[in-house]
């Protein structure tokens, strides 16, 4: 085993007894295997390694079992959850090419406007048991479990079996994990990854060896495959850390680095390499992107533009539509943000515990030897929290709450870490004094947040503060009354109290988000009414212009799945859109549909008539793609609900521009594009750019009928005149006129 007594937390009393890594259960033995043997190891499995004590593996067990049923409970409840994922993975199971490239179509006209790796593992899952809400979610809430039994590892290695716990408790309490493990958002694998990459890291300090470098590198990058620049925030820390701490010398370390860096490039580079060079024609437009780039997405809309704001493409649709900087999606920025608003609710409960953690961690350290595994476990998981948290504070383009899912690992790795510590130096005054302020602290915030949702449990606020007040003070002054030798199980008690006071209301809030559905490209954690200015704790917008007001509980009615039916949408609200004749609800802010009827705004319709599903599958037999809409935010659930292919115009919002009139003119005269449905858009109008061109044109030169509530133009069937590029004989022949 990699592992030496020196550096370890030995020399300062940082880290556990023996200061060496503990084995793990499952390493490799040159043993024969034997039924004596297999007997062994599965004794192992349950009760874990000599050097843990009884309670350990139990406890780690039935932390994974219950985190499980947290994350996989009724996740049937929502539906597709976000459909517009949902649909990408529905198009890779109809199509390898779809698949690999992360098409939003079968048809691959466009791709989503993110890196396809998460896509990738829900599509494995959908190809194998269907494509379902079950095999959409369960593999994200996987992904949680996975999490916390890596970032249990990771602290049990180097710092014992009660600091894995601690840890994981945290992660599984924290209500934005409770959200994204139980959504198809990339946001879950990408969390699992860079776990993985700071245990590849800290083993590489540990024994100095290249390969776990590069196994860092490895998991960062396929971080970059799944949400692309976030991936490498944490990139500097863990260099820091192996720079400082790592055993080679110096030069040696820096070429180690260079190559963990190559490992990033190369695990990172070699689907955007394929993108790149792939001829146009040969794939689908990079959706987000305003040149068809891979590269132009990753250092624009998603990458330095989230940052400063300049998100040319984006929902704002250039560089002053900064929508975060202002209050919007993550609340105004500034070093309280994470603490403000709807992120409060979402990550905010342990933050000032962590911080102090950090810093009483680091003094505790400060004259451990350069290689000290406490020091560099700090530089790690603290370099995470801060620099991560200070980049989504300040971030001036669209940061939404839920990014700060990938903050939670390091929290619960500082604490536990330094929690241990304290505890077994809890006779020292100033430890004792330290815990006690933590807890203070932390129930201290915990009422402020609770305070927020007042009409919610109500007494939970005063409970929580009152427990953790009474068991603070205990915790300071029970050395001084002789609580440790005479009275064990009062200690135990105040144990028992102050864990519950610091769980209990992040607890609650993460419960709480488990019972509820979550649909549409926001979602939002945490109890009804929590939610800041957009999501609430269904996820969406409320009402807009044209757009009704949405319900208390923002999208939370469970969605329905039957044939001819789409998950919820955005907000739930009835609103027309703006548009004549939309009998649909249409989520989110309305008024900028299209022509004719249809439902209006940044969100999906909660439900698509059986007539428009009949519709678009009959025309997939014939057709390229059965249907165009502007934005496929819209097009998801008529997509999922059909199985039919739908050119998205726009993209995701309707803002990208992949094609000219002519391009579209052309694929309506070649007989590849049936039906366009009315509807759509967010930022710009449909008067505007090439979307607004194309339903302008297709209202002027063919027959509309409503069909299911939704305004249908049949691209086969120009009005009199003929439209500006015509329709020839065959295509005016290839299927019936089903509007009708």
């Amino acid at each position: 085993m990699e592992s030496s007594t020196a550096g370890t937390g030995l020399d300062t009393g940082i880290g556990p007894a023996g200061g060496k890594g503990i084995e793990a259960p499952w390493a490799p033995s040159s043993a024969r295997l034997t039924a004596r043997s297999l007997k062994a190891r599965a004794r192992r499995l349950v009760r874990g390694v000599e050097a843990d004590p009884a309670w350990a593996r139990p406890a780690f067990l039935a932390l994974l079992v219950l985190t499980a049923l947290l994350y996989i409970w009724g996740l049937g409840r929502s539906g597709w959850a976000n459909s517009y994922y949902a649909a990408t993975v529905q198009a890779g199971t109809q199509s390898w090419k779809a698949f690999f490239f992360g098409s939003f179509d079968s048809s691959s006209f466009i791709t989503i406007d993110k890196t396809p790796a998460a896509l990738w593992v829900m599509g494995m899952f959908a190809r194998v048991f269907g494509l379902n809400s079950w095999s959409l979610l369960v593999p994200q809430a996987l992904e949680g479990v996975a999490t916390v039994a890596v970032l249990y590892a990771t602290l049990r290695r180097w710092w014992g079996p009660a600091a894995g716990l601690i840890a994981g408790v945290a992660v599984a309490a924290t209500p934005v994990a409770a959200l994204m493990f139980r959504f198809d958002n990339p946001d879950a694998l990408l969390t699992l990854l860079l776990v993985s990459a700071a245990y590849a890291t800290l083993r590489a300090v540990e024994g100095g060896r290249t390969r776990w470098l590069l196994l860092a590198g490895t998991f960062v990058g396929f971080g970059f495959l799944t949400k692309m620049l976030q991936a490498f925030i944490v990139l500097p820390v863990f260099a820091l850390a192996y720079l400082i701490a790592g055993r080679p010398r110096l030069l040696r370390r820096l070429g180690q680095l260079v190559l963990a860096l190559v490992a990033v490039v190369v695990s990172a580079g070699w689907w955007v390499a394929i993108v790149e060079l792939l001829p146009a024609s040969a794939r689908p437009y990079v959706g987000g992107s305003t040149t068809n780039s891979i590269l132009q997405l990753t250092f624009g809309y998603n990458g330095l533009g989230r940052i400063t704001g300049n998100e040319v493409g984006a929902v704002g649709g250039g560089p002053t539509g900064n929508v975060g900087a202002g209050g919007g999606f993550g609340g105004s920025t500034g070093i309280t943000r994470l603490f403000a608003g709807e992120m409060g609710g979402q990550i905010s409960w342990l933050i000032p515990a962590a911080l102090v953690a950090l810093v009483v961690g680091l003094w505790i350290g400060r004259r451990a030897a350069r290689t000290d595994m406490m020091r560099a476990g700090l530089i790690v998981w603290g370099g995470w929290l801060v620099l991560t948290g200070v980049i989504i504070s300040f971030a001036s383009g669209i940061i939404h709450p839920y990014y700060t899912v990938v903050l939670a690992p390091a929290i619960g790795a500082l604490l536990g870490m330094v929690l241990p510590v304290l505890w077994s130096r809890r006779d020292e005054i100033w430890s004792r004094a330290a815990l006690a302020g933590m807890l203070v602290g932390t129930v201290g915030w915990a009422f402020d947040l609770l305070d927020r949702t007042p009409v919610w449990l109500p007494w939970l606020r005063w409970t929580v503060l009152v427990a953790g007040l009474v068991a603070a003070l205990a915790l300071f002054v029970s050395r001084w009354i002789g609580m440790w030798a005479r009275h064990r199980a009062a200690v135990a008690a105040i144990v028992v109290v102050a864990a519950l006071a610091v769980l209990g209301g992040p607890l609650a809030y993460t419960v709480a988000t488990a019972a509820q559905p979550h649909t549409g490209p926001i979602p939002s954690a945490g109890p009804v009414g929590a939610g800041g200015g957009f999501g609430g704790a269904g996820g969406g917008f409320g009402g807009g212009p044209g757009g009704g007001q949405a319900p208390p509980n923002m999208g939370g009615r469970p969605p329905q799945l039957p044939a001819g039916a789409a998950p919820q949408g955005f907000a739930g609200a009835r609103a027309s859109g703006g548009v004549a004749g939309s009998t649909t609800d249409g989520g989110g802010i309305g008024g900028f549909g299209g022509p004719g009827g249809g439902p209006g705004g940044f969100g999906e319709a909660t439900q698509v008539d059986s007539a428009v599903v009949a519709l678009l599958q009959e025309a997939a037999s014939s057709y390229r793609w059965a249907a165009a809409m502007t934005s496929a935010s819209n097009a998801a659930p008529y997509q999922l609900a059909s199985g039919s292919p739908i050119m998205a115009i726009g993209g995701f919002n309707g803002t990208d521009q992949p094609l000219t009139l002519a391009d579209f003119q052309e694929f309506v005269t070649s007989g590849q594009v049936r039906y366009y449905i009315g509807g759509g858009g967010f930022a710009n109008s449909p008067n505007q750019g090439v979307a607004g061109e194309i339903a302008t044109w297709v209202q002027q030169n063919f027959t509309s009928s409503t069909v299911g509530g939704m305004t249908v133009y049949d691209l086969s069937s120009p009005t009199s005149g003929g439209a500006s590029s015509g329709a020839t004989d065959a295509t005016l022949g290839a299927t019936s006129n089903a509007a009708g």
